[in-house]
């Protein structure tokens, strides 16, 4: 699949001094980069949960669908939730039932607790995601139970998941900062993602909520993170808020790091965040990481005529950057 940008590297030079220095050289150096990137396609789920426009179920199947042509092989794409906290997404049954799934995509959605996720179960989902967070405050105003609360309602649900031979991934919202708390302790981030893999989970996601996380943030964290989970069980939900998540996602591959979430065109947030605007866009996300020659089997260019489609139904500029 190419790059869809012509060439393997972008080379921007800056000179310091008397030394010429390649930026893109840079960046390739690093002893620990992956070869490959896995990106998980958030748009139809994260990306459409905090729009005012409430797209109907037709113009999700065409968004879905011009998402998997581009390659993307992980593709989040509704929430099995209450249709009167979250109206955006209350056609998730009738999605899953009309989707056309492509050999090799896998097609997930959040469940919030065992009635979310027999809904699940009956339109044929086989992968799920459930979803707490770090911080206590958040984790209240999201979901309304406290973190221990969440943690012990997951139990039987991903017990009963893996029963039904799904794959299961954990979100920890709030890794970074907390709207309402402010800077999340490390151990509060451990303590959460620890009881998530005692549960069985096959993957687990931190997300930086409200974009306030910089690079030293992200290796301070990452560094804590490994000492109980592997690289491979691992991925990143890096929001856009103040325009560091592809810095993030730079540091984050230092240390080995390989799946990152992202949402075509920049779109979304979460509405029980204050101040939280949208997702790193996926093209971002794709021109930096094929610029460094970081595979991700995704069409840039198919991957900008999804989040063209989305402008259009939404009826507004996206905020990626590249398209």
């Amino acid at each position: 699949m190419g790059n869809g940008i012509g060439f393997r590297r972008v080379y921007y030079s800056y000179y310091y001094g008397s030394v010429r220095i390649s930026l893109a050289s840079i960046m390739q150096t690093h002893p620990n980069n992956p070869k490959l990137v896995r990106i998980v396609e958030v748009g139809p789920r994260d990306g459409l949960q905090n729009e005012a426009v409430i797209l109907d179920t037709q113009q999700k199947l065409n968004y879905i669908n011009l998402l998997s042509s581009s390659g993307l092989k992980d593709i989040e794409v509704s929430s099995f939730v209450n249709p009167a906290r979250v109206p955006q997404l209350a056609d998730a049954g009738e999605l899953f039932e009309q989707l056309e799934r492509l050999p090799g995509v896998q097609y997930s959605a959040l469940v919030p607790n065992m009635r979310g996720l027999e809904r699940a179960i009956a339109v044929g989902v086989d992968a799920i995601a459930v979803f707490t967070a770090a911080s206590e405050t958040f984790t209240r105003n999201n979901i309304g139970v406290s973190i221990d609360q969440s943690l012990s309602n997951f139990k039987d649900v991903v017990k009963t998941a893996k029963s039904q031979n799904m794959w299961v991934r954990g979100y920890v919202s709030t890794a970074f900062f907390c709207p309402f708390e402010g800077r999340v302790s490390s151990q509060a981030v451990l303590r959460v993602v620890d009881a998530l893999l005692e549960m069985g989970v096959d993957e687990v996601s931190i997300g930086d909520t409200i974009g306030h996380a910089v690079p030293s943030d992200v290796e301070l964290l990452t560094k804590d993170l490994l000492t109980i989970l592997t690289p491979q069980k691992f991925a990143y939900h890096f929001h856009d808020t103040r325009g560091t998540a592809l810095a993030n996602v730079l540091k984050a591959l230092e240390y080995g790091i390989q799946t990152f979430d992202s949402a075509s065109g920049g779109s979304g947030g979460c509405p029980f965040a204050p101040g939280a605007s949208g997702n790193l866009a996926t093209e971002d996300l794709l021109y930096m990481l094929h610029g460094m020659g970081i595979e991700t089997g995704v069409d840039i260019e198919l991957s900008v005529e999804a989040a063209i489609y989305l402008e259009a139904v939404l009826g507004r500029n996206l905020p990626g950057k590249y398209m």
